[in-house]
């Protein structure tokens, strides 16, 4: 194929993905979203942090700050947004679940760590800290098959994982490898959304729900990837714009996305 002619096909692949947000958009504006909201749950508390950083950060302050950056750019999309356990005062996950009721949709917002056996000691301002290689790096989502609306669920997962890919974002397929703790069955490879049936929180919400894995903390050069407030802003900027674009097509045409 031609340098024109490749041309010539990004112009209209560009051209049918404007159209169709732009006909997405006024779904959206039309089909009673007035009152609709998300919730974003911020993964873990202040008295369990999660998973610690390569270089010693917690995980729920990286959990809260791509929520607060998902929650601007989902109110740039038109999209409400409300924060869960901003404040890291929540602490089960049952609570959660009910601080989201009369949401249109619930996303649990994490960061990765690897299992014991991956992690290896190294030193970092005079403490000794655990890092991963760089084999495992990427985002992961996971839906629950126990959860109130699977199908919808997981339709937004997919959603979110191919607009991350779209977007130059890799998807970790590290939760599927047979070691213990982890072989989670694909439920979407392609868009690395995995299922997870017994996370509290996804199964036990009553509205449809996901959980997202935005990276790898303790892989050292994926963790400054993070912290790294330009794609920050560009990986929530994905995420809200699949999440506004799965939502209208939830509520037009019995969830069937619109094609072109």
């Amino acid at each position: 194929m031609s340098m024109r002619s490749r041309s010539t096909v990004w112009r209209l692949m560009a051209g049918r993905q404007a159209l169709r947000l732009a006909v997405l958009g006024i779904a959206f504006a039309c089909a009673g979203f007035a009152h609709a909201w998300v919730a974003l749950d911020v993964g873990h508390n202040l008295d369990k942090p999660g998973a610690t950083s390569a270089r010693g950060r917690t995980e729920f302050e990286f959990n809260r700050d791509l929520a607060l950056e998902i929650a601007r750019a989902l109110q740039a999309q038109g999209v409400e947004a409300r924060l869960i356990n901003a404040d890291g005062s929540i602490r089960t996950l049952t609570a959660r679940a009910r601080a989201a009721s009369g949401a249109e949709l619930l996303i649990a917002v994490h960061h990765d760590s690897v299992q014991p056996q991956f992690l290896t000691p190294w030193a970092h301002d005079g403490m000794e800290r655990l890092r991963s290689g760089d084999r495992f790096s990427g985002f992961s989502l996971f839906v629950s098959r126990r959860s109130t609306d699977l199908g919808a669920g997981l339709r937004c997962a997919s959603a979110i994982g191919a607009g991350l890919i779209e977007d130059g974002f890799n998807p970790s397929l590290y939760h599927a490898e047979p070691v213990p703790g982890e072989f989670k069955p694909f439920a979407d490879r392609t868009n690395g959304v995995h299922y997870f049936d017994n996370l509290v929180v996804l199964k036990e919400a009553t509205m449809p729900a996901l959980l997202l894995e935005a990276g790898v903390i303790v892989n050292r050069d994926e963790e400054e990837r993070l912290l790294d407030p330009v794609r920050m802003r560009r990986m929530a900027g994905a995420i809200a714009r699949s999440i506004r674009s799965c939502l209208a097509a939830r509520r037009i045409g019995a969830a069937r996305p619109v094609h072109f």
